[in-house]
């Protein structure tokens, strides 16, 4: 099963994506209901509408196929590793740490695009993107609990969908330095779609160790950048739900990215490869393609930047204890 959310007409619709049309949810439900509801109800719901009357999908705008609980974003390909550590800190280095555990940022869920939006970048000279599959969480027996095993993690993945990272790698690697972020670096725009592909759609794809063995590949104007399997990754998807509930919990609409893949995932990876930035950064009108077997294709557009009021630097402070009188 596909599943949407689109525009037409000026109203919202959600539903399901069956061949050629989109077919809405029956009694007004919303993405956000079916996964709370989790797979089998979601089948039962599709049995309900399937082969019904609905527009095409070339007349409607697909929107983002969610709006997210929240965003995690792993750093789960050591490929990927190897090459932004040069671009973005000098050294290549895949620190001992990262073999460790599938660390993640928290990113933006209130700056999230769908597959017709433009990206309006801050102000950058790095302007990137980072191709990536994402898992979706849904209802299932230990969904809101925390400290799942791999097993009961599976069971509440609801599906997958691409996720592209946009990135601004100057105002990254400047933050950074701080040891904290990545955040205005980061939190300007991440673009998901063009649906959400339920997960059984994509068991014929797992390796005998659980890995997505799917080609992703990503296309600046129609220009292949780079192609990589997401089995690439250091962690199975279950992992990375089981890490991120160590503790915590993953509750339905969440959404964890996989991190980008190895090979051209993003340009940060190549301009550390290179030593040069090799190939160009983004720039207004360039126009970014990602395409993930089993999946589908997401298409985003840069548009003009957008300059944001500028802020003071930190002042130095007496760092007195008392007030003055």
């Amino acid at each position: 099963m596909k599943i949407a959310r689109w525009l037409a007409g000026g109203e919202v619709g959600e539903g399901f994506v069956e061949g050629d049309r989109v077919l809405a949810f029956p009694r007004g439900l919303g993405v956000a209901d079916v996964l709370a509801g989790g797979l089998d109800a979601a089948r039962e719901l599709y049995s309900e509408v399937r082969g019904s009357e609905g527009p095409a999908l070339a007349d409607v705008t697909l929107l983002a196929p969610l709006v997210p609980a929240s965003v995690r974003d792993f750093v789960a390909f050591e490929e990927h590793v190897e090459g932004v550590s040069a671009g973005v800190e000098g050294k290549s280095d895949v620190a001992a740490e990262w073999y460790d555990a599938p660390t993640f940022y928290f990113g933006n869920p209130h700056t999230i695009l769908g597959p017709a939006d433009v990206l309006h970048p801050p102000v950058t000279e790095r302007l990137d993107f980072e191709l990536e599959l994402a898992v979706v969480i849904g209802g299932a027996p230990g969904v809101g609990e925390a400290n799942l095993d791999p097993e009961a993690a599976a069971s509440v993945i609801f599906g997958y969908t691409i996720m592209n990272d946009w990135s601004a790698r100057d105002l990254q690697a400047r933050e950074m330095k701080v040891r904290l972020g990545p955040a205005k670096g980061k939190d300007f725009g991440m673009s998901l779609g063009p649906w959400i592909v339920t997960a059984d759609e994509l068991e014929p794809y797992l390796d005998e160790e659980g890995f997505l063995a799917i080609r992703a590949e990503v296309f600046v104007n129609d220009e292949l950048i780079g192609e990589d399997l997401v089995s690439n990754a250091g962690w199975p998807f279950p992992e990375f739900v089981a890490y991120a509930s160590r503790n915590s919990r993953v509750v339905p609409g969440d959404v964890l990215g996989s991190g980008t893949v190895g090979n051209g995932g993003c340009l940060g990876e190549l301009w550390g490869r290179n030593g040069s930035l090799t190939p160009p950064p983004l720039v207004e009108g360039d126009v970014v393609r990602m395409v993930v077997e089993g999946v589908g294709e997401l298409v985003g557009e840069v548009g003009s930047a957008v300059a944001a009021p500028a802020l003071p630097r930190a002042r130095t402070r007496s760092r007195a204890r008392h007030r003055s009188l």
